[in-house]
This record gives C-alpha cells, sequence and structure tokens, in this order.
C-alpha cells in the first residue's frame, strides 16, 4: 500500500470517525483535525499532481461553505468547530460533492437533532447519569453535536469521489 492510498484509505475516514466520537463525547471538535483534513488534502493534491483549476475550485467549494457556516455559527445555530469541519470537508469534496455532502449533513442532523430531543425527554437510568457526556446530551438546553451528522454524511458521500479507488469493484 503506497501513501497515497494510506492518506485516500484511512486518513479521511479515520478523522471523520474521530471527529464525531470528539463531538459526541466532549461537544468539541480539534483545530487540529479540521487542520490534519485540510493538510491530508494538500498532500494528495501534490502527490496526484491535481490541476490548478481542480485545486482552485475546491479552495473556492471550502471557501463558501467556510463563510456560510460562520454566518450560522455567528447566530449560534452550530458551534465553531462544526463550521471548520464543514469547510475542511468541502475542501475534499469540492463543487462535484458538495451539493451531496451538505443533503445528507441536513437530513443526518435533523434525524440526530429529533433523536436527541427524544432522548432529552426520557429520563436517565442512574448508570448513564453517572456518565458525563450523556449527561451533557440529556440537557435540555444543551446544544446538538453536530460533527456527527456531518463526519456521517462526509463518509456517506467519500466512496462516490474520485479520492475513493474502487478496488477489486
Amino acid at each position: 500500500m503506497t501513501v497515497t492510498d494510506v492518506i485516500r484509505l484511512v486518513l479521511f475516514p479515520a478523522l471523520m470517525a474521530f471527529a464525531a466520537s470528539s463531538d459526541l463525547l466532549t461537544m468539541t471538535i480539534s483545530n487540529r483535525l479540521s487542520l490534519a483534513l485540510a493538510g491530508g488534502f494538500f498532500a494528495l493534491t501534490l502527490i496526484t499532481g491535481m490541476g490548478l483549476h481542480a485545486f482552485g475550485m475546491h479552495l473556492a467549494a471550502a471557501t463558501v461553505v467556510l463563510v456560510a457556516a460562520f454566518i450560522f455559527f455567528s447566530q449560534g445555530w452550530i458551534g465553531g468547530g462544526d463550521a471548520k469541519l464543514a469547510a475542511a470537508t468541502a475542501l475534499w469534496f469540492g463543487f462535484d460533492y458538495l451539493l451531496d455532502y451538505l443533503i445528507y449533513a441536513s437530513l443526518f442532523g435533523g434525524a440526530l437533532t429529533l433523536a436527541i430531543i427524544q432522548f432529552r425527554k426520557l429520563p436517565l437510568p442512574a448508570v448513564l447519569a453517572r456518565q458525563g457526556w450523556i449527561l451533557r446530551l440529556h440537557e435540555t438546553d444543551g446544544g446538538v453535536p453536530y460533527g456527527i451528522a456531518l463526519a456521517a454524511a462526509a463518509l456517506a458521500v467519500y466512496p462516490k469521489t474520485g479520492w475513493m479507488p474502487a478496488y477489486g469493484l
């Protein structure tokens, strides 16, 4: 397996899984994670020889998402980590897969929000009430770990992209 294969097959999915679990457990997504996604993208573009026009379009897609996401952040609709994660993901997808990603993120985010609203209506069993991260999720005025939806959407779209080679298919 080459370095290119490791970046394509392992880095992006692993970072998305980490983003989802981090947001679930701590309600934060590290800046380092978004930087690692961006760094992986830049490394892959160098290794694969992505053209300047395509590279610029990927950067433009990430910029559009970053601006829109920070407007959402300024309104208190999403967290800053979610905004940066969405932009870093858009960097990988460019405009070609951006709409798919945003639709999936909206659908998964809506389902996640509804599930958490229902969860917050239920009394917590004593064994769960001792877990800090579950207590945070259960707080009626708490946020929604939207990074889970963003990561799930990214993992749903990623296999369709040119980054994911079809080995043996």
